[in-house]
């Protein structure tokens, strides 16, 4: 058996074919030639800047975070000797004041909803046909139908056993009037 050399596709296509671009360049660390015939020296100016950057952002942010965390403590410590003393003013009336709000955007939503619901009702009843108008017809036909089915099952039924009182009762003999 004879050896084959497999070939694979880098060889065939050489690896020069597919270069890397972007964000995958500076990633590997890889150096280029731009149309200008800029190379190496660029390449690194701009990591530096990129560097520069993130630093001056991650440095601002982490300042402001930890601003808020000392100004939250400071906050914390002068008023929860406070709330100690007003505690039993302050929580019936936040309560108070929660079921208020909640009461009172309740109410509102209900209300919202009701126009809605009328406005609703008063376009299906001058004949426009607002959104859902067909399903609710289609759920009124297929109600009337099955209303219809039972309606005419009740009288077939109920025929039916009147009739089989009368077929008992004359072979018994007797009469039963109604």
């Amino acid at each position: 058996m004879a050896d084959t050399a497999r070939t694979t596709h880098h060889d065939i296509v050489g690896r020069d074919q597919y270069p890397i671009v972007g964000r995958d360049r500076d990633q590997y660390g890889l150096q280029y030639r731009d149309q200008y015939g800029r190379g190496g020296d660029y390449s690194k100016s701009r990591q530096i800047a990129k560097a520069a950057t993130a630093v001056t952002a991650g440095g601002s942010l982490l300042v402001l975070s930890s601003l808020t965390l000392v100004g939250t403590v400071i906050a914390l410590t002068v008023a929860t000797p406070l709330l100690v003393i007003f505690s039993p003013i302050l929580v019936p009336a936040l309560i108070t004041v929660a079921l208020i709000v909640t009461g009172f955007l309740s109410s509102g939503g209900f209300g919202i909803a009701a126009i809605t619901v009328f406005s609703w009702m008063y376009k299906y009843a001058t004949g426009e046909h607002p959104q859902g108008s067909d399903r609710l017809d289609s759920a009124r036909m297929k109600l009337g139908s099955k209303a219809q089915d039972l309606k005419d099952r009740a009288s077939y039924y109920g025929q039916q056993q009147h009739t089989g009182e009368h077929d008992r009762d004359r072979t018994r003999g007797t009469q039963h009037t109604t």
